[in-house]
């Protein structure tokens, strides 16, 4: 059987071809996935993370990174009660649920608490939509032990990217890394190597002193302490060394 087609209804077909891939095409640009969407129309700014306080604070600052650990805790906390010392503890949402009355006991003994996120992922991988996720399901546990809003943002590993930058900012964060890196849980990591890794560094006013409750860092820690005092400098938390 024999189709005869005209040019008049072939013309008709390509014209309506272009249309949809026009549309198409436009859909595409205008409407990106769900992230680039949002972060195109987001009106915060994007603050860099902050690895130092003021360089004229008479304070260096211990900050405590807590998804694991437990066991230990209760030592370190005993510790900085003898020393009269307060810290900066950033936990995970995720250990908070576990540990609810170590949890409160950081609370208790009148220690900052920062975010941690609410498990110990990669958040440089991670998108707009799942930092923000993150970050507000450790909202979810972290504030019921707090009586003013969280402000402060650890992510694990130091691992962002703009998009974690982007959701911190605008959960009203400040984003949080560090100076001074004991690197307390690879192996080998002594309590001599510990105070040698600190005390090497040259610059400790506004520091930030990034550890975890190991065993060898809760020996290492009266050392610290004690090195820290001699230098003239009051230990405290991430925000006594923030400018404001």
């Amino acid at each position: 059987m024999l189709i005869v087609v005209n040019k008049k209804t072939v013309k008709l077909c390509i014209t309506f071809l272009l249309v949809i891939l026009a549309l198409i095409f436009g859909f595409i640009i205008f409407n990106p996935n769900d992230d680039s969407e949002v972060f195109n129309n987001y009106e915060y700014t994007i603050d860099k993370p902050i690895d130092r306080g003021d360089k004229d604070s008479n304070y260096i600052a211990f900050a405590c990174n807590v998804d694991w650990g437990n066991e230990v805790l209760p030592e370190i906390l005993d510790i900085l009660d003898n020393k009269n010392i307060k810290i900066t503890f950033f936990v995970t949402g995720r250990w908070a649920s576990k540990f609810p009355d170590l949890m409160q006991e950081l609370v208790d003994r009148g220690h900052e608490i920062g975010s941690h996120g609410y498990q110990h992922l990669d958040y440089a991988s991670l998108s707009l939509a799942k930092n923000e996720e993150e970050l507000k399901r450790a909202d979810n546990v972290l504030n019921k032990y707090t009586t003013e809003k969280i402000t402060l943002f650890a992510p694990p590993s130091g691992s962002y990217n703009e998009n974690t930058l982007v959701a911190s900012n605008k959960l009203g964060y400040k984003t949080i890394l560090w100076t001074i890196d004991t690197i307390d849980w690879r192996a080998g990591s002594t309590k001599d190597v510990i105070i040698d890794r600190v005390l090497k560094k040259d610059d400790f006013n506004g520091s930030i002193v990034l550890m975890h409750p190991m065993p060898e860092t809760a020996k290492a820690l009266p050392d610290l302490i004690g090195e820290m005092e001699e230098k003239g400098l009051k230990v405290g938390r991430v925000s006594d060394v923030l400018v404001e």
